[in-house]
Protein backbone atom coordinates (compact mmCIF):
# COMPACT_ATOMS: atom_id res chain seq x y z
CA UNK A 1 0.00 0.00 0.00
CA UNK A 2 1.62 3.31 -1.26
CA UNK A 3 1.56 6.81 1.17
CA UNK A 4 -1.43 8.39 0.08
CA UNK A 5 -3.15 11.60 0.70
CA UNK A 6 -5.11 12.00 3.63
CA UNK A 7 -9.10 12.54 3.33
CA UNK A 8 -10.28 14.35 6.44
CA UNK A 9 -13.34 16.37 6.74
CA UNK A 10 -12.84 20.10 5.31
CA UNK A 11 -10.53 18.83 2.33
CA UNK A 12 -13.31 20.11 -0.22
CA UNK A 13 -14.60 22.98 2.62
CA UNK A 14 -12.26 25.78 0.97
CA UNK A 15 -10.17 25.75 4.29
CA UNK A 16 -6.92 24.27 1.95
CA UNK A 17 -5.08 21.48 2.96
CA UNK A 18 -4.80 20.18 6.68
CA UNK A 19 -0.83 21.17 6.16
CA UNK A 20 -2.33 24.74 5.44
CA UNK A 21 -4.55 24.74 8.49
CA UNK A 22 -1.79 23.56 10.62
CA UNK A 23 0.39 26.31 9.97
CA UNK A 24 2.56 24.85 7.04
CA UNK A 25 6.11 23.89 7.04
CA UNK A 26 6.95 26.22 10.14
CA UNK A 27 4.49 24.27 12.20
CA UNK A 28 5.40 20.67 11.17
CA UNK A 29 9.28 21.64 12.23
CA UNK A 30 7.84 22.88 15.58
CA UNK A 31 5.94 19.91 15.54
CA UNK A 32 8.74 17.65 15.10
CA UNK A 33 11.12 19.28 17.44
CA UNK A 34 8.62 18.91 20.26
CA UNK A 35 7.81 15.45 19.69
CA UNK A 36 10.97 13.89 19.40
CA UNK A 37 12.94 14.68 23.09
CA UNK A 38 9.55 13.43 24.60
CA UNK A 39 9.18 10.35 22.68
CA UNK A 40 13.77 9.63 23.24
CA UNK A 41 12.82 10.45 27.08
CA UNK A 42 9.44 8.00 27.56
CA UNK A 43 10.55 4.84 28.90
CA UNK A 44 8.19 2.80 26.56
CA UNK A 45 9.15 4.21 23.46
CA UNK A 46 13.04 4.82 23.95
CA UNK A 47 13.90 1.28 23.13
CA UNK A 48 12.83 1.55 19.70
CA UNK A 49 15.61 4.43 19.09
CA UNK A 50 18.62 2.89 20.31
CA UNK A 51 20.75 5.18 17.98
CA UNK A 52 18.43 8.48 19.41
CA UNK A 53 16.28 10.25 17.55
CA UNK A 54 18.36 12.86 15.47
CA UNK A 55 18.24 9.84 11.95
CA UNK A 56 14.40 9.94 12.38
CA UNK A 57 13.90 14.00 12.64
CA UNK A 58 14.25 14.89 9.37
CA UNK A 59 12.14 11.90 7.82
CA UNK A 60 9.18 12.29 10.31
CA UNK A 61 9.53 15.82 8.85
CA UNK A 62 9.28 15.05 5.13
CA UNK A 63 6.53 12.78 6.00
CA UNK A 64 3.91 14.63 8.07
CA UNK A 65 4.69 17.60 5.25
CA UNK A 66 3.35 14.92 2.96
CA UNK A 67 1.03 13.05 5.17
CA UNK A 68 -0.69 16.53 6.17
CA UNK A 69 -1.26 17.03 2.02
CA UNK A 70 1.34 19.59 1.76
CA UNK A 71 4.16 18.73 -0.76
CA UNK A 72 5.19 14.97 -1.71
CA UNK A 73 8.81 15.64 0.36
CA UNK A 74 8.92 12.25 1.57
CA UNK A 75 8.05 10.12 -1.89
CA UNK A 76 10.34 12.82 -3.69
CA UNK A 77 13.41 11.80 -1.63
CA UNK A 78 12.33 7.62 -0.67
CA UNK A 79 9.72 6.78 -2.97
CA UNK A 80 6.41 5.36 -2.16
CA UNK A 81 6.49 3.09 1.08
CA UNK A 82 4.14 0.24 2.45
CA UNK A 83 4.02 2.59 5.97
CA UNK A 84 3.37 -0.22 8.06
CA UNK A 85 5.94 -2.96 6.51
CA UNK A 86 8.76 -0.02 7.46
CA UNK A 87 7.11 -0.17 10.91
CA UNK A 88 7.16 -4.26 11.14
CA UNK A 89 10.59 -4.66 12.53
CA UNK A 90 9.59 -2.76 15.35
CA UNK A 91 7.58 -4.26 18.01
CA UNK A 92 4.89 -2.07 18.41
CA UNK A 93 2.38 -2.79 20.73
CA UNK A 94 -1.23 -0.72 21.81
CA UNK A 95 0.57 0.54 24.64
CA UNK A 96 3.40 1.66 22.56
CA UNK A 97 0.95 3.44 20.14
CA UNK A 98 -0.78 4.98 22.99
CA UNK A 99 2.54 6.51 24.49
CA UNK A 100 3.41 7.65 21.06
CA UNK A 101 0.52 9.48 20.64
CA UNK A 102 0.44 11.15 24.29
CA UNK A 103 3.72 12.48 23.17
CA UNK A 104 2.48 13.67 20.07
CA UNK A 105 -1.03 15.76 22.31
CA UNK A 106 1.86 17.32 24.64
CA UNK A 107 3.91 18.25 21.34
CA UNK A 108 0.79 19.38 20.20
CA UNK A 109 -0.14 21.48 23.57
CA UNK A 110 3.36 22.67 23.44
CA UNK A 111 3.27 24.67 20.39
CA UNK A 112 -0.03 25.76 20.82
CA UNK A 113 -1.78 23.57 17.69
CA UNK A 114 -5.76 23.81 18.83
CA UNK A 115 -8.77 24.05 17.14
CA UNK A 116 -10.50 22.17 14.15
CA UNK A 117 -6.59 21.64 12.56
CA UNK A 118 -5.33 19.89 15.39
CA UNK A 119 -8.63 17.37 15.69
CA UNK A 120 -8.01 16.16 12.54
CA UNK A 121 -4.44 15.75 12.97
CA UNK A 122 -4.73 13.91 16.19
CA UNK A 123 -7.42 11.70 14.26
CA UNK A 124 -5.49 11.11 11.37
CA UNK A 125 -2.23 10.04 13.97
CA UNK A 126 -4.46 8.03 16.30
CA UNK A 127 -5.54 5.57 13.20
CA UNK A 128 -1.86 6.05 11.93
CA UNK A 129 -0.46 4.72 14.94
CA UNK A 130 -2.78 1.94 15.80
CA UNK A 131 -2.37 0.29 12.71
CA UNK A 132 1.37 -0.05 13.28
CA UNK A 133 0.58 -2.44 16.29
CA UNK A 134 2.11 -5.73 15.85
CA UNK A 135 2.14 -7.40 19.21
CA UNK A 136 0.46 -7.69 22.36
CA UNK A 137 1.25 -5.48 25.24
CA UNK A 138 2.13 -8.64 26.85
CA UNK A 139 4.80 -10.10 24.71
CA UNK A 140 6.19 -6.36 25.21
CA UNK A 141 9.30 -6.58 27.12
CA UNK A 142 11.50 -3.69 28.82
Amino acid sequence: MAMQEPRYAGSGSGLGSLYDQIGGAGTVEKLVEAFYPRVYRHPELRPLFPDGVEPIKAKQQLFLTQFTGGPALYTDKYGFGNMKLMHERFEITPQRADAWLTCMREAMDDIGLGGHARTLLYQLLDKAAHRFVNADDSSHRQ
